[in-house]
């Protein structure tokens, strides 16, 4: 049976594709193929729209089912073998790609100079925490961090995206930051994004293609989360 191909996964700028609905019910659509990330790994599902001729429907939910993602959809679906060409929310998802690799500058960062694992972590468009095993989080550490990531923003450093057989990937030492492997036992491939130079994680989500992207990160708060977690929040501006 035929599979939703995931175009994000190779093409994070996709803005705008073609699909044909493969299956339709009162739920939703799954199409054949598409650019809307359904979200995972502490990243908010896409949002937009899908269009055929002089229909228009706005996609509210992206779920999952397996390796098909169900669009859940504004109004009756479109039928099966319908064409449709489905439009991204583009600002937003530009923030969260901008906001995911912030993330991953934070942690590349932490985990070189500092050796902590990530415990946690969660983002919206513009503003994200991650929380890391430290046993103390002070004001001068937080600010030593801040400016340390916007060294890395400062770097231009590419941003590389591959997607590995489970074997070779599984030798790339220290592919996994979280304290535990969240990665499925049976995943025969997996992605790997690539700060080149600073970090290299599995990922799902989706990125910019060079950390001058970003634009600034600006630590906003840090607090204690238990005797060995710490949560640092950050925050960046509208306009990269």
């Amino acid at each position: 049976m035929a599979r939703t191909t995931w175009l994000f996964q190779t093409d994070s700028y996709l803005r705008e594709f073609h699909a044909r609905v493969m299956r339709s019910e009162t739920l939703g659509v799954v199409l054949d193929q598409t650019a809307f990330y359904p979200g995972g790994g502490g990243q908010p599902a896409d949002r937009g729209w899908l269009h055929a001729q002089d229909r228009h429907w706005q996609v509210l939910e992206l779920r999952k089912a397996g390796e098909d993602i169900l669009h859940s959809l504004s109004g009756d679906p479109p039928e099966v073998g319908v064409e449709v060409q489905g439009e991204l929310d583009w600002p937003r998802r530009m923030a969260l790609m901008r906001t995911h690799t912030a993330l991953h500058i934070l942690c590349g960062v932490i985990w070189r100079d500092y050796q902590a694992h990530v415990t946690g972590g969660n983002m919206e468009p513009l503003r994200a925490r991650m929380d890391f095993e430290f046993e103390r989080m002070q004001q001068e550490l937080a600010r030593e961090i801040e400016e340390k990531v916007n060294r890395e923003v400062a770097a231009a450093r590419p941003v590389q995206v591959r997607i590995l057989p489970r074997e070779e990937a599984f030798a790339i030492p220290d592919l996994i930051r979280t304290r535990i492997n969240l990665l499925p036992a049976g995943i025969q491939e997996v992605r790997v994004v690539e700060i080149v130079g600073l970090d290299l994680q599995a990922d799902g989500g989706t990125h910019v293609s060079s950390t001058a992207e970003v634009g600034r990160i600006r630590v906003v708060d840090y607090k204690s989360k238990g005797k060995i977690n710490k949560r640092l929040e950050i925050a960046l501006d509208e306009a990269s």
